[in-house]
């Protein structure tokens, strides 16, 4: 079963959110995973007053701030939503023991943050050894999907480039 199904198991709450909706705020604590259902959600950090995004998350992801969530601590990460949003709200006490009662779910949790640890040491790698012609290249290659529905500023922001630089690109790419 995918943790998908999973969660279909589990308590949760369905919330309906506006745009640009603040789900979790850095400095606070994680106590629930979100899944959307409808919409676009982001992670992002705040560096300095420089907004940047670190990943997107679509229909049928599952985001929360990992590190907060399992060590109770203050997160580091931003989540809100980029468009008007239907998420469902896992609260952590009944994740915890949904889990306790089912190793495969812990597995599935397990693989969904070894995903997660993936994509950003990815995101890392690519913002040292590519340009930013070559970034936007594989983002287009490899998530089309963000390039399509996500607003250039915040593809600017995961890209580490101006909007501007984003447009210059598009533009080559006509």
């Amino acid at each position: 079963m995918s943790i998908i199904d999973y969660l279909k198991e589990i308590p949760s709450e369905e919330l309906k959110v506006p745009a640009r909706t603040v789900l979790l705020e850095a400095g606070r604590k994680a106590d629930c995973l979100y899944l959307v259902v409808d919409g676009i959600l982001r992670e992002s950090y705040n560096h300095d007053g420089k907004d940047i995004t670190l990943q997107f998350f679509f229909e049928n992801h599952c985001v929360a701030s990992i590190e907060s969530f399992y060590y109770g601590t203050e997160s580091q990460f931003s989540i809100e939503t980029i468009t008007a949003s239907t998420v469902r709200v896992y609260r952590k006490p009944d994740l915890l023991a949904f889990m306790n009662q089912h190793v495969e779910f812990q597995q599935n949790i397990a693989n969904f943050a070894l995903q997660r640890m993936i994509d950003y040491s990815h995101l890392f790698l690519s913002r040292i050894k590519d340009t930013p012609q070559e970034r936007y290249e594989h983002l287009v290659a490899e998530h089309p999907e963000i390039v399509s529905r996500v607003p250039q500023h915040f593809i600017a922001s995961f890209l580490g480039i101006t909007a501007v630089s984003v447009s210059r690109i598009r533009s080559r790419k006509s």
